[in-house]
């Protein structure tokens, strides 16, 4: 039982119903998606009120061995939680995809609300995209630097995010200086734009764009191209991934025959366009991004990336040493 956030106010709560077998950790059951209730108690002091009283209510009720985030504990709790889930990585007891997906439970995101949807990693980088065949997961050149966000990767465009960002201090603006004005994860950008072929996810889309689904030159028809608009010189875009590129090729199929569009060069859209070396194949790309993401060479630089968006990289002199800020409405508080 996990407390949340629900359009950022205290307000909500997040129940996860998995059979553990008796064991207190929860057999990793910490990140499951599929098995979760969602409660948001409304807005204002009021809600944050019933959310805890809902919350207490509940876990003394619960048995012995539920993991319980009690109100009163949060904070305590959630460091325990982290050293308990940090310890199991390295032991090998998670994977990089079960650490990954447990760091996003803990930082409050969650699969049922979309403005908090759980943010993965671009791990292949470089020309990875555009190869004919399948990159050498053995050689780092293939991977991108995890060190880095998105918006750091190519110096050229680098460059004139750090020129705006020292232009806002110069001019004396009211708002903070940022560098990013877009971000790695947001429900129209990221979630329903990489997941428009899924329900309910198409439905959301539709529902932001009056009823239709967006101009087809706009929408998500191709991984080589969305890794160039977010790394090239002089695009904005600073995307980072959902889950599903590492687990469910579904996202890639136009399964449900959508009405896409068609671009200005007479392209129509509907499965996603994939790298050559997938050969067409979603389950084939899905499976070579997943043994990727496994691979030694992303588990030496993940603890960079996640410093980034979970760490101490967030915010502040290292946040800025790290060109790492972004549009000061996208942090809490």
């Amino acid at each position: 039982i996990y407390l949340r956030r629900y359009r950022l106010r205290d307000s909500a709560l997040e129940m996860f119903l998995i059979p553990t077998a008796g064991e207190l950790y929860g057999s990793v059951g910490l990140y499951s998606s599929l098995t979760s209730i969602f409660i948001d108690f409304g807005p204002g002091y009021e809600g944050n009120l019933k959310r805890d009283d809902a919350a207490n209510a509940i876990m003394r009720r619960a048995p012995a061995q539920t993991i319980k985030q009690w109100p009163e504990r949060s904070g305590q709790f959630l460091h325990e939680q982290l050293r308990q889930v940090t310890r199991s990585w390295i032991t090998r007891r998670l994977s990089n995809f079960e650490y990954i997906l447990s760091l996003n439970i803990l930082a409050g995101r969650s699969f049922n609300d979309i403005s908090q949807y759980p943010v993965f990693p671009w791990v292949l980088g470089g020309s990875s995209y555009s190869k004919e065949e399948l990159p050498d997961l053995e050689d780092p050149a293939s991977y991108r630097d995890l060190s880095k966000p998105m918006g750091a990767l190519n110096p050229t465009r680098l460059k004139e995010f750090k020129d705006r960002f020292e232009s806002f201090q110069d001019a004396g603006v009211e708002i903070p200086s940022f560098m990013y004005g877009s971000h790695y994860s947001t429900a129209a950008g990221v979630v329903c734009y990489f997941l428009l072929r899924l329900h309910p996810f198409s439905q959301l889309h539709r529902q932001l764009q009056s009823g239709h689904f967006d101009v087809a030159d706009r929408l998500f028809a191709s991984v080589p191209r969305t890794w160039d608009m977010n790394t090239g010189p002089s695009a904005a875009e600073v995307k980072e991934l959902t889950p599903e590129w590492y687990c469910n090729p579904a996202f890639l199929k136009n399964t449900n025959n959508y009405k896409l569009g068609s671009t200005q060069d007479g392209e129509e859209v509907g499965d996603v366009t994939l790298p050559p070396w997938a050969k067409g194949s979603p389950e084939k790309f899905v499976e070579a991004m997943r043994l990727a993401l496994e691979s030694d060479i992303c588990s030496e630089g993940l603890p960079d990336w996640i410093d980034l968006i979970f760490g101490r990289k967030q915010q502040g002199p290292e946040a800025i040493e790290a060109d790492n800020v972004f549009f000061y409405l996208t942090y809490y508080g």
